[in-house]
């Protein structure tokens, strides 16, 4: 039991900031220390499954938290809307950053939960090829090709955002 104690103390000392980060990026500030709690929980339940090489699998199970996570926030956002009477618009702020910032998470949100997060996991995470693939459970050829597509799709969208905003008068939408 000891030994597994120092391995657990060892796991959560290497990695606990990289799955803080992982997890602010994905649920922000707020949530994030709930998230990193119950992955280093199943961590410790899972001590002897956890291969020499952690921050992968500790990725994915972060990964499966999260997924639990969005979920539940999705259903408060349908209750939300069900018990409100109407919804109020809010307003655009238009100062040039922000907007360019909107428009990029726009194009992300825009893409589908997988390419999300292959997209994620190599420019937010920095993973090597074989880390990341290990994270979603698929081979590195797997990862390559949906990283690429994943790319393509989103300068794809950015590209047409750039069209759309090209056709608007100055002032935005009337």
């Amino acid at each position: 039991m000891d030994g597994d104690r120092e391995r657990f103390e060892a796991l959560f000392g290497t990695y606990y900031g990289a799955v803080v980060r992982y997890a602010v990026r994905r649920v922000g500030q707020d949530t994030s220390g709930e998230v990193v709690a119950e992955t280093f929980t199943v961590a410790w339940r899972r001590l002897d499954q956890i291969p020499d090489n952690a921050l992968p699998w500790l990725y994915a199970t972060a990964r499966r938290v999260v997924a639990n996570e969005l979920r539940r926030r999705s259903r408060a956002v349908r209750l939300g809307e069900r018990l409100a009477a109407q919804q109020v618009d809010a307003v655009a702020d238009h100062a040039g950053p922000l907007a360019e910032s909107l428009r990029v998470q726009a194009a992300l949100d825009s893409l589908s939960e997988r390419d999300r997060e292959v997209l994620r996991l190599s420019a937010w995470e920095q993973l090597p090829t074989a880390d990341a693939a290990s994270v979603l459970g698929c081979s590195e050829s797997a990862y390559k090709v949906r990283l690429h597509r994943a790319r393509r799709r989103v300068g794809l969208l950015l590209a047409a955002s750039d069209a759309n905003s090209q056709l608007e008068p100055e002032g935005g939408r009337p």
